[in-house]
């Protein structure tokens, strides 16, 4: 049986949607392929849909049986060696969710982050002080100090990613809501505010403020992200958080109403340019 982690990486769904192709191309159903290696043909299910690692002799004896040159074969094997080496993310298993941190990975490997946040800064754009308050006052079950400092040291290693080579383009709509809301007091929001006009300086980032005054907008039943990816064996996902969980998204139709959805607050918020000014008069206002 392959080993069982608590998320995937990009690198094994990527080689798992691959491994799905080759047996498609190969002629063969799963009942077949599982055959070969002697087991359910759960156990193909799961290796094609990034549910557990890929193991090597496994995949050594699918390549073979569904024709793939020797040449081929080996780049497979060592692009699994490497997909199946854990994530940096993984050093945090002890405060990080599995349905979380398959969003890391997904926030590491996209090309474009498309965000909208009605609620908080959203996490790539947040300074220490103000993610700890928002970790303190959503804690439930983790208010140990200690828990909550390591989910904050968490959030800001995410956040090197936006200056990082190669760097995703990183697009976020935010209601003015996140703005008025206190989190940490006046000082906490004056420096937080300041964040983000840095971040607006940086070339991949665009920020956009939907303010009250623009109205109702369909964006209003929660906060959701859109993440698109260079690698064409990936879909275009949508991630969308509740409570205790979340969703990840990559049907056709539902990734196309959130981008619809995504480009019409998008034309309906503040630009970018008068963004900055609705930042610099909260400043003011602090």
């Amino acid at each position: 049986m392959s080993e069982p982690r608590s998320a995937p990486t990009v690198g094994q769904v990527v080689l798992g949607r691959r491994l799905l192709d080759l047996r498609e191309r190969a002629g063969l159903k799963r009942e077949e392929a599982a055959r070969v290696l002697r087991v359910a043909p759960a156990t193909v299910r799961r290796m094609e849909m990034a549910e557990v690692a890929l193991k090597i002799p496994y995949l050594q004896l699918l390549l073979k049986a569904y024709g793939v040159a020797d040449d081929e074969a080996d780049l497979f094997v060592r692009l699994a060696e490497e997909a199946n080496r854990p994530g940096w993310w993984q050093r945090f298993h002890d405060i990080l969710p599995s349905w979380f941190s398959m969003y890391v990975s997904l926030e590491g490997a996209a090309s474009l982050i498309r965000s909208y946040e009605p609620h908080f800064v959203p996490g790539l754009l947040q300074t220490e002080d103000y993610a700890r308050g928002v970790l303190k006052s959503g804690a439930v079950g983790q208010t140990e100090p200690e828990e909550i400092e390591r989910h904050v040291a968490l959030r800001m290693q995410r956040q090197e990613l936006l200056t990082r080579a190669e760097a995703p383009r990183f697009w976020a709509v935010m209601d003015e809501t996140a703005l008025r809301r206190p989190v940490g007091g006046p000082e906490v929001m004056r420096a937080q505010i300041d964040r983000l006009l840095d971040v607006t300086k940086l070339p991949n980032v665009t920020l956009q403020v939907a303010p009250f005054s623009s109205g109702p907008h369909p964006g209003t039943y929660g906060p959701f992200v859109l993440f698109r990816f260079a690698m064409p064996e990936l879909p275009d996902m949508v991630y969308s958080e509740y409570l205790t969980g979340a969703v990840y998204l990559d049907a056709r139709t539902e990734v196309a109403t959130h981008l619809e959805v995504m480009d019409r607050m998008a034309a309906q918020a503040a630009t970018a340019q008068r963004t900055k000014e609705i930042l610099r008069d909260l400043r003011k206002e602090l």
